[in-house]
């Protein structure tokens, strides 16, 4: 069953066509990476299906909803979370602070509530501090719960972001690039979160410029060129693939 239908999406910025008629499904509970050489328009494709961006032509639906012509507020609140390229933490909040930001969008309790600090308040926010420190935990952050989330280094402020996309519950959940910036320990980090979070039931749809790790952990990937669609399969299919091979993988099957 699809999660996500992709159907003909284009953009053209000035002269440049940056994606040509791109067209795919990415099935509920699966991850989907999404691949390609610097420019093929990989984060131009996630900006349309946010609509940060509006497509030229073409659709989005998930979960039978229409995503075309959505704000990308109105996309969120149908639980599509997405991260971006460079890690965005929000200065002058610790490290569990950005997580729970995450949840802004599902508070139970108005603002009377918490100006006022009632019980109920008190419960939900000790339940959400609970939440935030158990999946800080996955990935070594939350003995650094209380530090000033810009004095962690790049490759944790992207592992701080995914777990700040998790608070807010995502349906469908688009990563870009998260394993930017990471060594070879976060990256493992990255890789066991992943799974676990598709464990959860969370359909996930990724970009990223790391091979092994994508090899690793999706279910099907998704290869663009300059804009189009080249290959689609598992990653045994992909790696196989000669216009992949050429394109992107160098000149031999890895």
């Amino acid at each position: 069953m699809s999660a996500l239908q992709v159907r003909n999406l284009r953009k053209k910025f000035g002269g440049l066509l940056a994606t040509q008629d791109v067209s795919f499904d990415v099935e509920k509970g699966s991850l989907t990476a999404l691949i390609g050489p610097n420019g093929a328009g990989k984060t131009t494709l996630f900006n349309l299906i946010t609509n940060l961006f509006p497509a030229d032509s073409g659709t989005v639906h998930f979960d039978n909803h229409q995503l075309t012509g959505l704000s990308p507020s109105q996309i969120a609140k149908l639980g599509v979370i997405r991260t971006f390229q460079s890690a965005r933490v929000f200065p002058g909040m610790s490290v569990l602070e950005n997580a729970l930001a995450g949840r802004h969008r599902l508070l139970k309790h108005g603002l009377a509530s918490q100006l006022f600090w009632l019980p109920a308040s008190r419960r939900e926010e000790k339940a959400l501090a609970e939440q935030a420190m158990a999946l800080l935990d996955l990935v070594d952050l939350a003995d650094q719960a209380h530090r000033p989330a810009t004095e962690l280094p790049m490759g944790e402020q992207k592992l701080l972001e995914v777990i700040r996309a998790l608070m807010a519950q995502p349906n469908l959940l688009l990563l870009d690039e998260p394993a930017a910036g990471l060594n070879d320990t976060e990256t493992a980090e990255l890789s066991a979160l992943l799974r676990a979070i598709q464990a959860c039931g969370v359909t996930v749809l990724v970009v990223e410029h790391n091979m092994s790790l994508v090899m690793t952990i999706a279910d099907q990937v998704i290869v663009l060129e300059a804009g189009r669609m080249i290959a689609r399969g598992s990653p045994a299919e992909v790696q196989a693939d000669r216009r992949v091979i050429s394109a992107y993988l160098g000149e031999e099957p890895i």
